[in-house]
C-alpha cells in the first residue's frame, strides 16, 4: 500500500500515524524498535539538515534496510524540504513521501511551488505534503495567529493536489513554552471541508490527551521530532556523567532504549484512539 492510500484509509477510520524524525543510526533504531515493539506502521522522516548530515543516498538506505529487516510497514519521508531542487533529489533516492515547506511565502506562491512539486512526484507515485498557514519552526515566536481556515485550505489542495496539509492550529515546532493550546474546533471545521487528510507539525510536548482529541477531530498525521531527540541526548549524557568509558558501541545502546521506549509509548497512545 502507498501513503496516499494508507493517509486516505486513516482519515475515514478517524486513526493517525506517527512520522518520526531520525538522525543517525541510533535514532533510527529507535524508531523501528519502538514501532515494532508497538505493533504500529511509521513514516521514517529525514529534514534537510539530517540529509546533509547523513549523507542523502546513506540516509535513504539506512531507512529502506531497517524497515526491511524489522518487517516494520513503514515509508521514508522529506521533512520540510526547502527546495523543489531537494524534492528532486529525494525522488531519485527512493522517497515515497516528500514535504515542499513554501508556507513562509505568499500564498499564491506558496501554491504555484506546492503544486510543481506534486507535478515532480506523479512520476513516482510518490504523496506530497504542504503546509499552510503559521506554525512557529525553532527559534521563531510561538505566535497563535496565522491560523489556517477552513476556506483557504480548500482552496489551497483544490489548486496544488497535495496529498497532505499540515495545518496551523496552535502547535510549533520544538518544545512549548506554556502547554500548547490547539484550536481543536477549527480543526473539526477544516476536516469537515477539505479531503486530504491533515497533518500535526509541533508534536513533541503536546499531551497525550490532546493528542487524541486532535486525531478524534481531524488529525490524520503526527510529527514527532524534538522529542526524540531529547530523550537520546538527556540519557547519553546521564550515561556519560558516570562513566570514563569510551566505547559507543556500550554507551549508545541506553541512549537508544530511551528515546525507543519514547517511541513505542508514543505510537501506543496514537492506537488507543
Amino acid at each position: 500500500m502507498n501513503l496516499q492510500q494508507k493517509l486516505l484509509e486513516l482519515r475515514e477510520e478517524k486513526r493517525a500515524i506517527l512520522a518520526a524524525n531520525f538522525y543517525n543510526l541510533e535514532t533510527l533504531q529507535a524508531v523501528i524498535g519502538g514501532a515494532s515493539e508497538a505493533g504500529a506502521p511509521i513514516i521514517l522522516q529525514l529534514s534537510e539538515s539530517s540529509i546533509n548530515y547523513m549523507g542523502l543516498e546513506m540516509a535513504a538506505q539506512m531507512a529502506r534496510t531497517a524497515l526491511s529487516v524489522s518487517g516494520v510497514e513503514g515509508w521514508l519521508h522529506l521533512d520540510h524540504g526547502g527546495s523543489l531542487e531537494l524534492v528532486q533529489r529525494c525522488l531519485d533516492a527512493g522517497f515515497q513521501s516528500v514535504m515542499i515547506d513554501a508556507s513562509e511565502k505568499p500564498v499564491q506562491e506558496n501554491i504555484r511551488i506546492s503544486r510543481e512539486a506534486v507535478r515532480l512526484a506523479e512520476g513516482y507515485g510518490a504523496s506530497v505534503e504542504a503546509e499552510l498557514g503559521y506554525i512557529a519552526k525553532l527559534n521563531q515566536e510561538q505566535e497563535h495567529s496565522g491560523f489556517t481556515q477552513p476556506g483557504e485550505a480548500l482552496h489551497f489542495v483544490e489548486a496544488t493536489g497535495v496529498n497532505a496539509l499540515a495545518v496551523s492550529i496552535g502547535t510549533a515546532h520544538g518544545f512549548y513554552k506554556k502547554e500548547p493550546k490547539l484550536d481543536l474546533e477549527l480543526l473539526k471545521r477544516i476536516r469537515a471541508v477539505v479531503p486530504t487528510p491533515l497533518v500535526l507539525h509541533g508534536g513533541s510536548g503536546i499531551p497525550d490527551g490532546v493528542l487524541v482529541e486532535a486525531i478524534k477531530s481531524g488529525i490524520t498525521k503526527i510529527n514527532l521530532a524534538t522529542e526524540t531527540k531529547n530523550a537520546f541526548m538527556r540519557q547519553l549524557q546521564a550515561e556519560l556523567g558516570q562513566t570514563d568509558e569510551i566505547d559507543l558501541r556500550i554507551v549508545f545502546p541506553k541512549a537508544t532504549q530511551k528515546a525507543r521506549e519514547l517511541i513505542r509509548n508514543k505510537l501506543r497512545v496514537i492506537a488507543s484512539n
